[in-house]
């Protein structure tokens, strides 16, 4: 019991690391376009996101379960596995930020798990392909084309709506707007981002015999949202540059309906308990918001270099796991 209590709290800590890595890596979906149309500044629009990220970790726990017993069930693996995946997804996600790619934390994590159960176990039915299609790869599909067309009929709309106005009282009502939106997008982002990290600290609970069905503590969602909160006010410098400015060029308004419009996606993913990415989301929202004021607006070379990163997160992680858990099998057995 005492090894497994140790490996635990190891584990727990990567979990930690995990979550606030994710935090820097994340906090452009939430502040980059506030930025860019100067809706905030870069500490206040940090520290908005950091508090909104904080409490909408505590907002359910569906999307964990997903994550943590959905795919890969906790018996099928030991902690050593789990702790692998965490390696796994962690480096993906240095890579991708080193690079200024807005690639997704949650791919990362799920890919590492399928990629260290199937190699583990060296068996492809250790993962419940079922849950798997409906729970991540049919949204990882659905959500970015649903953020689009939010993103372009929202923004269609609003321009119909305000046709009326002069431009700069528009640019002046929707520059204190985007502080709500803002909000509104980092408390759906930390209500399903953080919940994957709980999923893997419950998965590491149950493989190590400390709880008996699955269930989040209360200390966990409290971990897990002050870990991504710290992380969140550190900000990811490189991947908000391109996240704001990189893909489309943005007004106050647009920042708006791109913020707005990937929140309603994000809540909408979490109803059915799907773990989405919320870098996906707003960079597809901001695609859509771009094109609906004409196509040659939107940089389709920076989008293309995000989708193959997108297209490659699962199956590279996946085989970063795979080739890790093989390597030490060959020591541990």
């Amino acid at each position: 019991m005492y090894n497994a209590l140790s490996i635990t709290i190891g584990i727990i800590l990567l979990v930690i690391l995990f979550d606030f890595i994710n935090g820097f890596h994340d906090t452009a979906t939430a502040v980059a376009t506030s930025i860019s149309t100067r809706a905030l500044t870069p500490k206040m629009a940090i520290i908005i996101c950091a508090v909104f990220n904080f409490l909408g970790a505590f907002s359910g726990t569906a999307v964990a379960k997903t994550v943590g017993d959905n795919i890969v069930s906790h018996t099928l693996i030991p902690q050593w596995v789990i702790a692998t995946v965490l390696v796994a997804s962690i480096i993906w996600n240095l890579i991708t930020w080193y690079f200024a790619i807005p690639s997704s934390s949650s791919h990362a994590l799920i890919g590492a798990l399928v990629g260290g159960g199937i190699a583990y176990n060296w068996s492809v039915h250790v993962v419940n392909w079922n849950n798997l299609f409906n729970e991540v790869i049919l949204w990882l599909f659905l959500s970015p084309l649903i953020g689009f067309i939010v993103g372009y009929i929202f923004m269609v709309i609003l321009n119909w709506i305000l046709r009326p106005f002069r431009p700069s009282n528009v640019n002046k009502a929707f520059l204190k707007l985007q502080i709500f939106s803002a909000a509104f997008m980092a408390f759906n982002h930390g209500g399903n981002d953080a919940q994957k990290s709980m999923g893997i600290i419950v998965m590491t609970l149950l493989s190590g015999g400390f709880i008996t069905e699955f269930h989040v503590p209360i200390w966990v969602i409290f971990c897990c949202a002050t870990a991504m909160a710290i992380g969140t006010s550190i900000g990811g410098k490189k991947i908000i540059r391109t996240m704001g400015s990189g893909i489309a060029k943005l007004t106050p308004v647009n920042g708006f309906a791109a913020q707005t419009g990937a929140a309603g996606v994000i809540c909408l993913a979490s109803f059915f308990h799907a773990p989405v990415s919320t870098t996906h989301i707003i960079s597809t929202t901001i695609l859509g918001v771009g094109a609906s004021k004409n196509l040659k607006s939107v940089k389709w070379g920076v989008a293309k270099s995000i989708v193959w990163a997108w297209v490659l997160t699962i199956p590279i992680t996946a085989l970063i796991s795979a080739g890790m858990v093989i390597i030490l099998k060959l020591f541990i057995h």
